[in-house]
């Protein structure tokens, strides 16, 4: 092999590994296709991928949280209106509505050019690269994370996230704003340890600094909305609508209110999810023993 050949094929050798090193061109996006969408990741980048079937829900689906409903509906219609308006955080209980209540909203507003583009946790890392795809776009879109928590060695994505939130010296584009869930307030774990660092300073309590790092996280969405467990009258209302959308009479859902609180026994909880599983199960059982009597 001559001297020029062997420098050829070192000069391809060179540019794998350069191609491999650079950023690809961003994924196309049909943007026509859905009106909520995910952000993908393979080994070497992300993109977004429009979803298929989207799980449709009503905001007069959802009972016994009509204040939440109230407060995120106002804050996306500002959204959508082109008027001022903050990022969400959705906290509380299981099963009480709050991703459901993130999906009713896009599903009112979404004439008025609302988007939303579901992230996982452990893709948090790649929102400035959301942000960049999408902050040219003529729509309004919901950075949407659900079930949000961060453990100790996730740190990357809780950084991540703070700066889209508020902390970089570049503003977040307008028509972006991040809705997330969680169980937890502050969104990363507490130790007892941590308690050990509380000042004293007269009759003043001073948290120490690794509590005032966690709580940072959560006092950067503008907008608090708070989830309780619902009581008995609440669970067996949400029981009833869903009986009466999946088509059981008036007669039956009054009979079946006695086998809705054992269900809720059996499952520990009076959640809207287990009215929706109970409603689930007893339209199912129900519809099939009348076929086989017709």
């Amino acid at each position: 092999m001559s001297e020029f050949e062997r420098l050829i094929k070192r000069g391809e050798a060179l540019l794998e590994r350069l191609e491999a090193l650079v950023p690809p061109a961003p994924h196309p996006v049909d943007w026509q296709a859905s009106t909520a969408f995910r952000w993908r990741r393979t080994s070497r980048h992300g993109f977004i991928q429009p979803i298929a079937n989207l799980h449709r829900i009503r905001l007069s689906d959802l009972h016994g949280i009509d204040r939440q409903k109230g407060l995120i509906e106002q804050n996306t219609r500002q959204f959508v209106e082109r008027r001022t308006a903050n990022n969400v955080l959705l906290t509380g209980a299981r099963g009480t509505g709050k991703s459901s209540l993130v999906k009713a909203v896009l599903n009112k507003f979404y004439k008025h050019d609302l988007r939303l583009i579901e992230v996982e946790k452990h893709d948090l890392i790649d929102l400035p690269d959301i942000v960049d795809q999408v902050a040219q776009r003529p729509e309004r879109f919901i950075v949407f994370c659900d079930d949000l928590s961060f453990e100790a060695s996730e740190a990357a994505g809780y950084k991540a996230l703070k700066v889209v939130l508020d902390g970089s010296i570049a503003t977040t584009s307008e028509n972006i704003l991040i809705y997330a869930t969680s169980n937890r307030r502050h969104l990363m774990p507490e130790y007892m340890q941590e308690n050990l660092e509380t000042k004293h300073l007269g009759e003043e309590i001073h948290p120490g600094e690794t509590v005032e790092e966690k709580i940072s996280l959560s006092e950067r969405f503008g907008l608090w909305i708070s989830f309780y467990p619902f009581d008995q009258d609440d669970y067996l209302a949400i029981a009833g609508h869903w009986l009466q959308v999946l088509g059981c009479p008036e007669g039956e859902i009054q009979k079946a209110r006695q086998e809705a609180l054992q269900w809720a026994l059996q499952r520990g909880s009076r959640s809207g999810r287990v009215a929706w599983q109970f409603a689930r199960d007893y339209a199912g059982r129900n519809a099939a023993s009348g076929a086989a009597r017709r």
